[in-house]
């Protein structure tokens, strides 16, 4: 990385933007464009440290085994498993951030980082699971989740046009819905350690709805583009 020019925020919305479906950060929600530019930031001094986006990956990837880890500790495991849920999410958002602030974006970094995301969202439902949601729902919201990716990944291929976020289901919904669900979880359990298990199960059904609608979305979606290209 000796030498690299490591880009100003707009050269980074700009390529951001060229490889998200032409989503522009710069005129996201108020929200989301803090949320990038945070993550810009981040990834800016993490360029300069010469710190490399696989690596942050790894360390997302880390983060993720750790809440199912400490999700079972007695008294405030819920609330570990969310903060490990957030650091996570924020490494999910970096390690990007880093690649393309450094020039560094590859369809190799591409794959890596969407089998982290698959990995650590089955770390999220085990934990789910373990606080005490049934195996079975768990199960379904991590099945309807692989298969929204992989429809997207499918319809790449078939020749659609990357898009963007289009549906309830996508990635930042299941890091919310873990974050939530696991936080709840740990308020109700201080309430009642019982009623831990029947808030985490809540969540997880959550979890499989948005997921089921976001994946009809999607498939309506789909088939739009693919007829519209077709």
């Amino acid at each position: 990385m000796v030498g690299t020019q490591l880009m100003n925020w707009d050269q980074y919305a700009t390529v951001w933007a060229r490889l998200h479906g032409g989503f522009d950060p710069r005129r996201a929600a108020p929200v989301v464009r803090a949320w990038l530019r945070f993550a810009y930031h981040v990834g800016y001094v993490l360029g300069r440290l010469r710190v490399g986006p696989t690596a942050v990956t790894v360390v997302g990837v880390l983060l993720c085994v750790c809440v199912p880890v400490f999700a079972v500790q007695p008294v405030d495991g819920p609330f570990l498993g969310a903060l490990f849920v957030l650091l996570a999410g924020v490494a999910d958002s970096v390690d990007g951030a880093v690649a393309v602030v450094t020039g560094r974006t590859t369809r190799l970094g591409y794959v890596y980082d969407s089998v982290a995301d698959r990995i650590g969202e089955a770390t999220w439902l085990v934990a789910f699971w373990l606080v005490g949601a049934p195996g079975a729902l768990a199960a379904a919201g991590g099945a309807l989740s692989w298969l929204h990716e992989y429809v997207r990944a499918r319809a790449v291929s078939a020749g659609m046009r990357e898009i963007g976020a289009v549906t309830v289901g996508e990635r930042p919904t299941r890091v919310l819905v873990a974050l939530g669900g696991l936080l709840v979880a740990g308020l109700a359990g201080l309430i009642e350690p019982d009623l831990a298990a029947g808030t985490i199960t809540m969540a997880s059904a959550v979890w499989v709805l948005l997921a089921g609608f976001g994946l009809g979305q999607l498939l309506a979606a789909v088939r739009r583009a693919l007829i519209e290209a077709g």
